[in-house]
């Protein structure tokens, strides 16, 4: 049997429809140089997302894998259950540095969905020590995604992914969509006078004495389309939040370390959480590791004697695990010293020109860009913004015909997604843009 055949018979692949996976050519990827992935043909391809929005500096980065090398030479792994270890210690007090002051105490995880777990839990748990016990509830946006646990399910607003398991959900608060090009108040951007900001601050009073906490991506709402929300949506929620006694969780698996133009995208506005959730980019996309990052407030909360059962009762086996750790400090020293975020003022202006192409395409209905990431929704009519059936799988077709230009890159629904690696050159950024243009043309004409 090939390679082919034996994936087709014994892996499953998530978000993936195995029946056509099944009956199509799949691609095999063996090995990584730089910001290319080359499959098991030799073929070389741009990793135009990232690998699922975790590389950052390139694959079989020299300086990454040396010190994981180095790390595996003293120990790979030792719980964080009972003891400590150094990588855990030394990366906690660098994640402190350069969060949003504030933050100073770091729980770590495994993934994107965990961090966000911690952090329901700590939120929950926090009001219930302080004698707050009906503030039992979260709040989430329309069209967000937080993961794919069960906790993380509860506060996400996409029914694609998320309808199938209500039964199995705690009740959550939804707030409006903050969508300009989809609005759910049927208004025009910029002379709206921001109802969908309004509506949320009144479901926020309306319920503030049941609210533990507001979770949020900021600024950008990834999977949920690359929906970037019209500047102070966060400031204003923030503040909104602080006044009512509601706990902020800003989920930044996707929009931290760099991907917007900051290292995190809570910057822009200033807005300092009450939780912070990190993974992807955090180990420049080498290992699974979390951290959910808190305030000495909520800390304080836990702390009393062993029998009154104040303990933040949650941990993982991997917690800490010194290889993800000792990768993840020099993912921190890269950025330092290759000034990558100083670097990303000059790519992002460039990029945004590259991506103008786009814009008078007769299926692109809005393009949308924060930093390296972006979103192209496409549509069938873009007069009436009207999709094309999902039948068709007409994102699906264009993003795996750009395969024969050299570009990989993964839809999201109706929406093209690029979101390059940070070490992406300004060429390659114009080279990924022309690909996926060239390849929407093929599939939808000119």
């Amino acid at each position: 049997m090939s390679l082919q055949d034996k994936d087709k018979k014994y892996v499953w692949h998530p978000f993936t429809q195995m029946k056509d996976w099944i009956q199509e050519e799949q691609l095999i990827i063996e090995k990584g140089e730089g910001n290319y992935l080359i499959d098991t043909e030799g073929n070389k391809y741009f990793d135009g997302v990232s690998s699922l929005w975790v590389n950052v500096h390139g694959h079989c980065n020299k300086r990454l894998n040396s010190a994981l090398i180095e790390q595996t030479k003293k120990i790979a792994h030792s719980t964080l259950l009972g003891l400590s270890n150094t990588k855990a210690i030394k990366l906690a007090e660098k994640l402190v540095e350069i969060v949003p002051r504030g933050l100073t105490k770091v729980f770590y995880s495994d993934n994107g969905s965990t961090a966000i777990e911690v952090a329901i839990k700590m939120a929950f748990q926090y009001f219930q020590h302080r004698n707050k016990k009906e503030k039992t509830k979260f709040a989430y946006l329309t069209h967000s995604y937080h993961g794919d646990t069960i906790g993380a399910v509860s506060v996400g607003g996409i029914e694609l992914f998320h309808s199938i398991f209500k039964p199995l959900l705690f009740d959550a608060i939804k707030l409006p969509s903050f969508y300009c090009y989809r609005c759910e108040f049927h208004l025009e951007k910029n002379v709206c006078d921001r109802e969908c900001i309004k509506k949320s601050k009144e479901i926020l009073e309306k319920n503030k004495d049941f609210i533990a906490a507001l979770v949020m991506e900021p600024i950008v709402q990834g999977a949920g389309g690359m929906i970037v929300h019209p500047e102070g949506v966060l400031k204003e929620l923030a503040e909104c939040c602080k006044k009512l006694g509601i706990l902020l969780i800003l989920d930044e698996v996707a929009t931290g370390f760099g991907r917007t133009g900051k290292m995190f995208a809570c910057e822009y506005e200033k807005v300092k959480p009450d939780f912070l959730c990190l993974a992807k980019g955090i180990t420049g996309g080498y290992l699974p590791l979390a951290a959910t990052i808190t305030t000495d407030e909520i800390f304080s909360a836990f702390l009393g004697d062993y029998d009154e059962f104040k303990t933040f009762f949650h941990g993982h086996t991997y917690t800490g695990n010194p290889l993800a750790c000792a990768v993840a400090l020099e993912n921190l020293k890269l950025f330092e010293e290759e000034k990558i975020l100083e670097k990303m003022e000059e790519k992002i202006p460039l990029f945004n020109r590259c991506l103008k192409i786009f814009e008078d395409h007769k299926n692109v209905g809005e393009v949308r860009q924060k930093g390296f990431m972006v979103g192209i929704e496409i549509v069938k009519d873009k007069n009436t913004k009207e999709i094309f059936p999902l039948k068709e799988k007409i994102c699906i077709k264009i993003s795996q015909n750009a395969r024969k230009y050299g570009l990989i890159t993964r839809p999201l629904g109706n929406v093209l997604v690029l979101m390059p690696p940070l070490s992406s050159s300004k060429d390659e950024l114009s080279f990924i843009t022309e690909a996926l243009y060239k390849s929407l043309i093929d599939i939808l004409g000119e």
